[in-house]
Parts: C-alpha cells; structure tokens; sequence
C-alpha cells in the first residue's frame, strides 16, 4: 500500500521533487507552503513555487503562518501521514510536527552535510570556492540539519557556475535521488548513518552585509561573490552615486590600477588582486545589460571609479 505523504516546501528547490513524487503515483495527502506575501510594484499577493505546482498538479494545499499552532498540529495527525517530506520549506518544524508520521520526517538539503548547515548552502559554497557539492537526504530531527543521513548525491560545481543555475540542477538532483531513496525508507530497510562531527560548517542566510561589492578584495573572491548571487539578490556597486547589480563578471589579467578604478574598457574594474572584467550590469530599476550597452546609456570613462 502507498504511502501517505505530507510534503512541505516553498522555494523552487522543492519543485522538482513535488513533482517526481505526483508523477510516480505516491499519495500525498496535503502540500504546506509559506503563506502568500505582497510582491512586486503593486505589491499584490504572491502564491510561493510550491504552492503554484500544488494547484497546478491538483494536490490540496495548505499555507499556515506557524507549525507551532496546536489546531495546525492537530489537522496534520488527523490526516495520519507515514512520513513528511521537506525541502526549502522555510519554517520551523517543532518537535511535536516531527513526532506526528512514523516514518519520520524526510529533508532534502542541497549541500555535502555537515558542510553547510543552514540556510544558503548554494550561495555560501560557491562564496567558498568549493569545487564539489550535492545534495543529502537526511531524516530530520531537533537541531539544524544534523539529522542522520539517508544518502548523498554529488556533483561539481562548475567554475564560470552561478546560484542559479547550480540551484536548478541540485533540485533536479535532489529529485532523482527521493525517488531512488524512497523505496527502501519506506520498506523500513534503510538506515540512516550520523553525520560526523568533522567538517561542520554553518551556511548563514544571505544579508545585506554580503551583497556589497569591496574592490580591495581579489577579483576571485569577487567573481565567487557575484557568481553566488546571481541572479538574485545580486552583488552591487555604486557607480557614479547610482547602485549597479553585477550580474556576471570574470577575472581578467590587466595592468594594476587603484581597487574600484576603471582600468579597461568597455567595463574592466581593478581589485585588491588582479581585475575583474564586468560582463552583465542592471542599473537600478532598468532591465540587464551588457556593459557596452550600459556605457553607451551611461558612460563610465576609463580612470573613473566604482565604489
């Protein structure tokens, strides 16, 4: 008999596997996601990823502000789930949620755990440098992604890879790998090993703090930053007073100039290290653009600076 499934999640990651499990026949019982929030220029309600899949696959959704509230705990035991699955869900699961199906309650976590616990594992292992990555199935418990876990997928992160596309191919990882998974957890064959206590290292959400781009720092270090937020938040600079997204850039090897100077056109910056070569700029609240149209519209003359 198919297992009942809770499934919880709200960002993007989480749609691929939503949509693996609907596809291969699994019973969900109910979709929970972050309630709506004003988004936009008319600031009108904005239905999360997950939420939009729910309705579009035809699974009954739910979206509670708090798993905290005892008549939200109550309604999730009526349904008697087997197991719950998580991934990028954004709220906390107390322990009286976790207890609730028998089987557990399954994360999906896109990172090579204990290496980045937390909130922006994507984000701060491309900050990092690391080469490598992937994602874990893990059976949840009290602390932050220190759950036991199930298996791991990895895969390398490309040089030139930015958040958003590595995002994309972990949640389609991270898809393939439920479904491999599943079986065997559900069967009760399946155990899950502790994760070591070496190499933990916490992936703390993304902030303002880090999306400021400092021209003292080394071009590597800036072209991982701007690789990290690409697309979304973005690392910016101010250029004539005015914010500047940059979008893609690339170490380039340029005569030494003082850091945040334009030292080559159509859009070269000098760093603490070396230089870095801006490819793709958003001004703010104009559409992305290469930096030779950037310089025709508002020019950046060489020897002017970045800030």
């Amino acid at each position: 008999m198919a297992p009942t499934i809770l499934f919880m999640g709200s960002a993007g990651f989480a749609v691929p596997a939503l949509e693996a499990l609907a596809r291969t026949g699994y019973r969900i019982a109910l979709v929970l996601s972050q309630p709506p929030r004003p988004a936009g220029r008319g600031m009108s309600e904005k239905r999360t990823p997950v939420h939009e899949a729910a309705l579009r696959l035809g699974l009954p959704v739910e979206t509670p502000a708090t798993l905290k509230d005892p008549d939200v705990q109550a309604r999730l035991r009526a349904l008697g789930p087997d197991l719950a699955i998580v991934a990028a869900y954004g709220l906390l699961l107390p322990e009286a949620v976790l207890a609730i199906p028998p089987l557990g309650c399954l994360n999906l976590h896109a990172s090579l755990l204990p290496r980045w616990r937390g909130a922006a594992p994507i984000q701060r292992a491309i900050m990092a440098g690391d080469t490598v990555t992937g994602v874990c199935l893990m059976r949840m418990e009290k602390g932050l992604d220190t759950g036991p876990v199930y298996a791991c997928r990895t895969t390398p992160i490309g040089p030139r890879e930015t958040a958003g596309a590595l995002h994309d191919r972990l949640a389609a990882l991270a898809a393939e790998l439920l479904l491999a998974e599943l079986p065997a957890i559900v069967a009760g064959t399946a155990v899950p090993t502790p994760q070591p206590a070496e190499g933990v290292c916490y992936a703390a959400k993304i902030g303002p703090e880090d999306q400021r781009l400092d021209f003292r720092k080394s071009a590597v270090e800036l072209d991982r930053q701007i690789r990290a937020l690409s697309p979304a938040p973005g690392a910016w600079c101010l250029a004539r007073g005015e914010r500047l997204i940059v979008l893609e850039a690339e170490p380039v090897e340029v005569p030494a100039g003082a850091p945040g100077a334009i030292v080559g056109l159509p859009l070269v910056v000098a760093c603490g290290r070396g230089a870095l070569a801006l490819r793709r700029v958003q001004r703010a609240g104009r559409r992305p653009m290469g930096a030779e149209e950037l310089q025709r519209g508002f020019p950046l003359p060489l020897g002017s600076r970045l800030d």
